[in-house]
């Protein structure tokens, strides 16, 4: 009971960290499609306390309703073994899915059809024929569909994007990025969350899918959509007996044409880590979590600075997709973007390819 309560304590910080500050407009009717995906702790501790408005849950594992119903006093009438006769009952303004990530195109073959907009965890598939399915479905039934990343609400990030834009380092020539942690049975994630997270199927990889499509994310943002011209990529295996199917190392070399990007995501970090350099023609800057920048000047060292937090509505997930589905905001050229995230997938399906072939994969 003890480790139990440790990882949930640990789940919601690192998932809530970023949400504390929201200005949330609770009025949105809100779904939340699985709950075998630890990131859910968010979203439903926000019910819990008033603010989200989450007018139901379809969930397949009764178990799982037994679970959070008791932890964030959830009443048995919001929860559904089906999400179609649940939202056909509910009518939720967008549904948020919490699922195996290989499971988010059957979210959107139920909820585009009805003219509902749907936001997932990352990454955006298992497969990048499953993100292409989910492209199709978007564009025939004109529904919004975004993917939610942690680092999209860093303010580092988005400060290190204003500079770069501002031209003060010059034009980007590379750009590294560090995601993971020490490993996610080792940290504590749930069983059913392991369950999914861990199987090549269910998942599409192991830390390759997991922590590779924050780095391809962030690049393509930082890249203004442009599409890499080529991917080599390499994975290692160095738990095999903790994570017999899949790997739990890989990086990611991604050519663009006048930059490089390098993505290290790791199950096997010392600490949790999301960092983020960009080096241009004149200066670097890297942040170090979500609101430490430190920066380089040619040969003179600038210093460090701490980032103020940001406004909304880019400073939460579900502030965002209340100004996207009230058209305060686009959505559609930012790291939540369906345009960006299909090219993240397609950085990943190539570093899958790359491994299998051993060879460098030109798009």
């Amino acid at each position: 009971m003890k480790k139990f309560i440790r990882a949930t304590s640990l789940l919601i910080v690192l998932l809530g960290c970023y949400t504390a500050n929201a200005q949330e407009q609770p009025g949105l009717r809100l779904a939340v499609a699985g709950l075998n995906h630890n990131h859910v702790y968010g979203i439903l501790s926000r019910y819990r306390d008033g603010k989200a408005n989450i007018v139901g849950i379809a969930e397949p594992n009764k178990a799982l309703w037994q679970k959070f119903g008791k932890l964030f006093h959830i009443p048995d009438s919001l929860f559904f073994t089906d999400l179609k006769t649940m939202v056909l009952k509910k009518h939720p303004d967008a549904v948020l899915g919490y699922n195996a990530a290989a499971n988010h195109v059957d979210i959107v073959e139920v909820c585009a059809p009805l003219g509902i907009p749907v936001m997932v965890e990352k990454p955006m598939a298992a497969t990048l024929v499953q993100a292409n399915r989910i492209l199709e479905l978007s564009h025939k039934f004109h529904t919004v569909f975004l993917v939610n990343y942690e680092t999209t609400w860093y303010q580092s990030t988005n400060d290190i994007y204003k500079t770069v834009n501002g031209g003060a380092i010059g034009s980007i020539k590379r750009m590294v990025a560090h995601d993971g942690h020490q490993g996610p049975k080792e940290i504590g994630c749930s069983q059913e969350f392991l369950d999914w997270l861990t199987d090549p199927v269910l998942n599409g990889a192991g830390a390759l899918n997991d922590f590779g499509c924050y780095g391809a994310d962030q690049m393509t943002w930082m890249m203004h959509g442009e599409r890499p011209i080529a991917v080599t990529a390499i994975a290692r295996h160095y738990k095999p007996q903790i994570y017999p199917k899949v790997e739990d190392d890989a990086t990611i070399i991604v050519e663009y044409k006048g930059a490089t990007g390098e993505i290290e995501g790791s199950w096997n970090w010392p600490f949790s880590i999301k960092d983020f350099e960009v080096f241009g023609e004149t200066g670097y800057l890297h942040a170090l979590d979500t609101s430490h920048i430190v920066s380089r000047m040619r040969e003179k060292i600038i210093g460090a600075k701490d980032v103020p937090s940001l406004p909304a509505p880019i400073n939460d997930p579900i502030v965002y997709l209340t100004a996207v589905l009230h058209h305060q905001i686009s959505g559609t050229d930012d790291q939540s973007s369906l345009n960006y995230n299909i090219i993240v997938m397609q950085i990943l399906d190539a570093a899958k390819r790359s491994i299998q072939e051993g060879k460098r994969i030109v798009l």
